[in-house]
C-alpha cells in the first residue's frame, strides 16, 4: 500500500513547488502593487488603457487619460509604470 502512495505524494509536492507556490507569490506581488497605488502614478490597465491616477478609493481608482476621466476597479490595473514608453511589458505577447 505504501508503495502506491509514495509516487502520489511526490507528485503533489512537485506540483506545489512548480505550480501553486509561484502562482501564489505572483498574486501576492500584484496585490501589493495595487495596494500601493497613489495619486499621480502612471498606470496601464489590463485592457491596455494608459492613464494617470487622479483619485484613489477603497476598491477603485479615478484615472485621467488625455481629455477623458473615468473610474476603474483596482483589479483592472496591470502595471504601474515610470513612463508610458516603458509600458511594453503588458503589451501583447511577442512572436517567437
Amino acid at each position: 500500500m505504501w508503495t502506491n502512495l509514495v509516487p502520489l505524494a511526490l507528485m503533489i509536492v512537485v506540483f506545489y513547488f512548480l505550480l501553486i507556490r509561484p502562482q501564489q507569490k505572483q498574486a501576492r506581488q500584484q496585490d501589493d502593487m495595487r495596494k500601493g497605488i497613489k495619486k499621480g502614478d502612471k498606470i496601464v490597465t489590463t485592457g491596455g488603457i494608459l492613464g494617470t491616477v487622479v483619485g484613489v478609493k477603497d476598491k477603485s481608482l479615478t484615472i485621467r487619460s488625455e481629455e477623458t476621466k473615468f473610474e476603474i476597479l483596482k483589479s483592472a490595473v496591470g502595471q504601474v509604470v515610470e513612463d508610458f514608453d516603458k509600458a511594453d511589458a503588458v503589451a501583447a505577447p511577442t512572436k517567437a
